[in-house]
């Protein structure tokens, strides 16, 4: 799970994402996934190319595909590999729905 959160980390990074943290919710009861990954990008396409380009370097490392993709052409793209679910942000958007407050109870790591 590491080595993925890591590619995901790289990924975003090289598409210019910001402020990226993991939250561990394996220790948090009915969490929807072990980790999410959150992340800010300044524009919509900026948060499609970090989607297509998380997409595209999974497919390549692990050879697996987003299980379930939502808010393409959004202010928040969600992308989710069952054991790992990506939020891509436009800042706004990521303040106003404050995942990392709702989830807080996890372990967050700043990366």
């Amino acid at each position: 799970m590491e080595e993925k959160i890591k590619l995901i980390t790289k990924s975003i990074k090289k598409k210019g994402g910001s402020e990226i943290v993991s939250i561990d919710l394996q220790s948090i009861e009915n969490s929807p996934c072990s980790f999410f990954v959150i992340c800010n990008a300044n524009s919509n396409r900026q948060i499609n190319a970090i989607a297509k380009g998380i997409e595209e370097n999974t497919i390549e490392k692990f050879k697996t595909k987003a299980w379930h993709k939502e808010g393409l052409n959004t202010d928040w793209v969600l992308l989710d590999y069952i054991d790992i679910v990506i939020h891509i942000f436009k800042p706004e958007t990521r303040k106003f729905y404050d995942l990392v407050g709702l989830w807080g109870d996890g372990k967050i790591k700043t990366i």
